[in-house]
């Protein structure tokens, strides 16, 4: 069996040859280099073939340098994998991660791991560790609810926000001093954009989105 060949990028001594003794005790698994730096680590990248990195997000204190070397490695080989292993636990940290072109993100606390999320991202699975899962999910979210705001203009909002109120057309004609046939087209283009078919589903739809 051809055993699969890693990239170690670890400033912290100590931490570095643990994880090589650790890892080669796996007869899958082989450390084909290990670097301190982000250059050590793209000089080793183009030197030896390699499957799979294991990246330090801190290789300099508090600079985040792993993420640029991610960068780096992506630029000289799109389908590199890459495994970001680290103590940090921020949320923006670990979405900067996966947008720089990190396969998977784990806690050093959970280093015993690291031979399945090897094999994992070998293989191209996307089991991504429970430490960043919720991050990207909150993401995620974040990203819907931005997506969602922009659905409507503010002016449909605050008509969707007075329908909900119980308010006629004619009392938002005098609120908002408009007219009843700019009501009514404000109204079709929000039933269009949200796929609703009256407007109290529509004010009822956005006051669930948050929109108002």
């Amino acid at each position: 069996m051809e055993a699969i060949q890693v990239l170690l990028v670890e400033d912290d001594q100590a931490w570095r040859k643990g994880l090589v003794d650790f890892l080669n005790k796996e007869p899958d698994i082989q450390i084909a280099a290990a670097a301190a730096t982000k250059e050590e680590a793209i000089e080793a990248f183009q030197q030896h073939p390699v499957d799979v990195v294991l990246m330090d997000i801190n290789l300099t204190e508090n600079k985040l340098d792993g993420i640029e070397a991610v960068l780096a490695l992506t630029e000289l080989r799109a389908d590199c994998r890459i495994i970001m292993l680290t103590s940090l636990t921020e949320e923006d940290v670990i979405v900067e991660s996966f947008s720089a072109g990190a396969v998977n993100y784990m806690s050093k606390s959970n280093f015993k791991e690291l031979p399945e999320a090897i094999r994992a991202a070998y293989r191209g699975q996307s089991a991504i560790h429970p430490t960043a899962a919720m991050a990207l999910r909150n993401e995620f979210l974040r990203l819907k609810q931005e997506e969602t705001q922009k659905l409507l203009s503010p002016a449909e909002k605050e008509i969707l926000q007075l329908i909900h109120a119980g308010q006629t057309q004619t009392q938002i004609e005098k609120n908002l001093h408009i007219t009843k046939r700019t009501i009514k087209n404000h109204i079709n283009r929000i039933l269009k954009k949200m796929g609703v078919k009256s407007s109290k589903e529509a004010a009822e739809k956005a006051k669930q989105k948050k929109l108002f």
